[in-house]
């Protein structure tokens, strides 16, 4: 147990806490295109869904590339929202709110779970002999801001939050997993219905492999915990789940889908992304090197939180409802990375819920020292950020420094800074906050458990909105295909015939389809071949007896590597 006061428990102002949020979750979505490489893929998906037919809705796929993209609820989601407010805002900004509808419902999920896990009795403070202890409800709701605020702080979470990425519907199903699972324990029709919808929408979301992971860890978590689950929940749960299981292999059916485009689909929902049989020496040299850093500072608030709890033996802590129901789903989660092909960070996404749960009840037993150290690391790091995103974008609007601007200007040829008034003042009254932050908890020694959360939780946010602010037009610039596909268009708008892109990329398909409005499809037999590999365009027309003949190479300003080439093809002996 745990002896708190119950002023450490006062929670964090409700405006405070909503306005970190929504400009957490909001910045970033609008004013920029589709970025290389997975936030241009799925929002490809999207496009073509939104332009095509009851195929495309059934099989998610990119537009001339007859390859599953995977479970079809991201792109659903996201159609329908480009359909709503593509209008009004555009079709990628509109396709980017279904990142912020899935980032705000993970959030709340994340917050209600550790709300309704920190009223238990066996995670309560010990009763003081004069009084003063926290009540429950106001315990609860200080570890629930306290888990909303480590999620915020996750660095790694920043960029992968804001992207149209299939990630983000399985962040929203598994954080409402747990949401279900912690509410059935009390509720249990209604745990069971928010448990067996989240079930719903990893099945709709992601490959096989993850959605079966989802529900044993979930199972092992009930078998597992001190406090049972009724039947009620596990009913409603589990008609749910079914359910969701069962939509998309039965619109196969009910869409009358050829045997060949089923077997895309069975495809996709089996192996999209790609899985292995056992575990993946390239996941695990990914994880050992990128998790640290992707989930500071997560992963060691957990980490004292499973080895202050774990201890706690009499009271049987490792099967209690906060750490059983939230580590057994880290567990699972955590394997199924290492099972992926080749795990990158959009992978990790799927890991911080659980462990954010988890960190939060480490707050009422960190020491001192420890506190001060997360918050001066903080507080170092991202002022010594913020000062560089401001120093290199005095550089690219005014040319001093000197040298800051003539690096840049060899790493973006081309690019033409221009002073932006509304992300200026943006950027302005968010650093301001930053340092009215730094000097409240620099002057003085709150008490509340949380203090050292804020300074976290308000960097990342800090350097996200900066980022975002004063220097969108600069990563936009170097993430983009905007600029060279309208080159391309120039180069072929009097040529007529299709464009076969059997060898590019997904990303570059689906920015290429998006920007140029041109027949892209993967078909050898059309007269024009659009790729970033001369040796396979050589290869090509040696094996099928073609003449080729490069009409373009260009490449994005940014990407030193990448070399995009069209091709004239032509019957051999042909002129």
């Amino acid at each position: 147990m745990v002896k708190l006061t119950a002023a450490a428990t006062t929670s964090i102002p409700r405006i405070i806490i909503f306005a970190l949020t929504l400009v957490y979750g909001f910045a970033g979505l609008f004013a920029r295109d589709p970025w290389k490489n997975e936030d241009a893929i799925g929002f490809g998906g999207m496009w073509t869904l939104q332009h095509g037919k009851a195929l495309d809705w059934i099989v998610p796929h990119l537009a001339g590339r007859d390859i599953s993209l995977g479970s079809p609820f991201p792109y659903w989601l996201g159609a329908t929202l480009m359909d709503l407010f593509g209008p009004l805002i555009g079709a990628a900004n509109a396709a980017r709110l279904y990142a912020a509808v899935c980032f705000f419902a993970s959030a709340l999920a994340i917050w209600y779970a550790t709300y309704l896990l920190g009223r238990r009795q066996e995670v309560q403070p010990m009763v003081l002999a004069v009084g003063g202890q926290p009540g429950r409800k106001n315990y609860g709701m200080t570890l629930a801001d306290g888990a909303l605020l480590i999620f915020l702080a996750c660095v790694g979470l920043a960029q992968r939050a804001h992207e149209t990425t299939p990630m983000m519907a399985q962040l929203m199903g598994i954080s409402i997993v747990l949401y279900g699972t912690v509410r059935g324990l009390d509720k249990p029709w209604q745990g069971g219905l928010w448990t067996g919808l989240g079930i719903a929408i990893v099945a709709l979301s992601s490959n096989l492999t993850l959605s079966l992971i989802i529900v044993s860890s979930t199972i092992i978590a009930v078998i597992a915990s001190n406090a049972k689950l009724r039947f009620r929940w596990t009913l409603t749960s589990t008609v749910l789940g079914l359910i969701g299981f069962a939509i998309w292999p039965a619109l196969w059916y009910l869409g009358n889908l050829t045997p060949e485009w089923r077997h895309i689909a069975e495809e996709g929902w089996r192996n999209m992304p790609e899985m292995r049989a056992t575990p993946s020496i390239e996941s695990l040299g990914f994880l050992s090197v990128n998790f640290w850093a992707y989930a500071w500072p997560v992963w060691p608030l957990a980490i004292i939180s499973l080895a202050h709890w774990g201890r706690v033996k009499a009271a049987g802590q490792w099967r209690a409802p906060h750490l059983c129901i939230p580590l057994s789903l880290f567990i699972g989660c955590l394997i199924y990375v290492l099972f992926r092909l080749e795990a990158n960070e959009h992978d990790l996404i799927i890991l911080i819920p659980s462990l954010s749960i988890i960190a939060a009840f480490s707050l009422p037993i960190l020491k001192r020292s420890l506190i001060s150290f997360i918050d001066w690391f903080a507080m170092f790091s991202f002022t010594m950020i913020a000062l560089a995103i401001w120093i290199i974008w005095l550089a690219k609007v005014t040319g001093y420094p000197e040298s800051t601007a003539v690096n840049l200007a060899r790493l973006l040829p081309g690019f033409q800074a221009q002073f932006d008034y509304f992300g200026f003042v943006v950027a302005l009254i968010i650093t301001g906050i930053w340092l009215a932050i730094v000097r409240w908890r620099t002057s003085r020694a709150p008490k509340e458990i949380w203090r050292c959360l804020i300074i976290s939780a308000s960097g990342t946010t800090l350097m996200w909105v900066l980022l975002m602010t004063l220097w969108l037009p600069t990563i936009n610039y170097a993430k983009t295909y905007r600029y060279v596909s309208d080159r391309l268009v120039q180069i072929i708008a009097n040529t007529p015939g299709c464009i076969d892109t059997s060898n590019l990329g997904p990303a570059q398909l689906a920015s290429f389809s998006y920007f140029t409005k041109l027949p892209l499809r993967d078909d050898p037999s059309c007269n024009l071949m659009l790729t970033h590999s001369s040796l396979e365009a050589k290869a090509y027309a040696s094996l099928n007896k073609k003449k080729i003949e490069l009409l373009w190479e260009d490449r994005r300003a940014s990407d030193r590597d990448e070399r995009l080439r069209l091709y004239q093809i032509t019957p051999a002996g042909k002129e």
